[in-house]
């Protein structure tokens, strides 16, 4: 028989903040921060993550963090992302819609013998996760992650709190667009649009080539895209 939750009336009241807020995201694509502050105070947690992962460039485009303090050794991370089943599930399995615990993958002892523990998570006081996806694409995931030191796992209770909010934090996500482009960078994919290469680009502006290439680089990852055809279809459904 599965198990009854039942919500406090602080917990309703705190939930709508998180999916009503009265700030606004500090940058496209990232969230209020009053919406981390409260999923810190509706489930318990000493530190929270909001961030993009692109797998095959092994970097993080963007990210929020509380408490906001302090580096982690992206190296370690992504040395042994590959092989950490709960990091890189979302990108085996093509699931964003689970949401997940260490504890779905490894016991405590099973954890601590990864290098992952060893090498990244140790250093930064971790002992438990519970991660969100919200719809993104496949290997450019974008991730909500709660954090505990020693101490309880996250439960039941914890995943079924995220998984009802989670429409409600796609929602709150700036969507990306071309109305969050810079004007320069607007005219930018106006010329890919109409056909000019980058060269052609560049000697039109008066620019370098590696300066319009840069440009457009920024360009896709602010429209989370890949391609020249995928930024010009954005472009032309908005």
């Amino acid at each position: 028989m599965a198990q009854r939750m039942t919500l406090s009336d602080r917990d309703v009241r705190t939930m709508l903040r998180v999916a009503d807020p009265d700030d606004l995201a500090p940058s496209p694509g990232a969230l209020p921060w009053s919406v981390l502050h409260g999923l810190m105070a509706l489930i318990p947690c000493d530190a929270i993550a909001f961030f993009q992962l692109d797998s095959d460039r092994r970097t993080m485009p963007w990210g929020q963090d509380l408490p906001r303090d302090g580096e982690s050794d992206e190296a370690a991370f992504w040395r042994h992302y590959a092989a950490c089943r709960p990091c890189s599930y979302p990108d085996d399995s093509g699931d964003q819609s689970r949401v997940t615990t260490f504890s779905d993958f490894y016991t405590l002892r099973e954890l601590k013998n990864t290098g992952m523990y060893a090498d990244y998570l140790r250093p930064n006081g971790v002992e438990r996760e519970i991660m969100l996806c919200l719809p993104s694409p496949a290997r450019r995931t974008v991730r909500l992650v709660l954090f505990r030191g020693r101490g309880a796992d996250f439960g039941e209770r914890d995943r079924a709190l995220l998984t009802l909010l989670r429409p409600h934090l796609h929602r709150l996500r700036d969507t990306p667009g071309t109305t969050n482009l810079t004007d320069r960078q607007r005219q930018l994919l106006g010329l890919v649009a109409a056909g000019y290469t980058n060269g052609q680009i560049a000697r039109r502006l008066g620019l370098a080539d590696s300066t319009v290439r840069k440009h457009l680089e920024n360009v896709f990852d602010r429209l989370q895209v890949r391609s020249r055809a995928a930024a010009v279809a954005l472009m032309r459904e908005g």
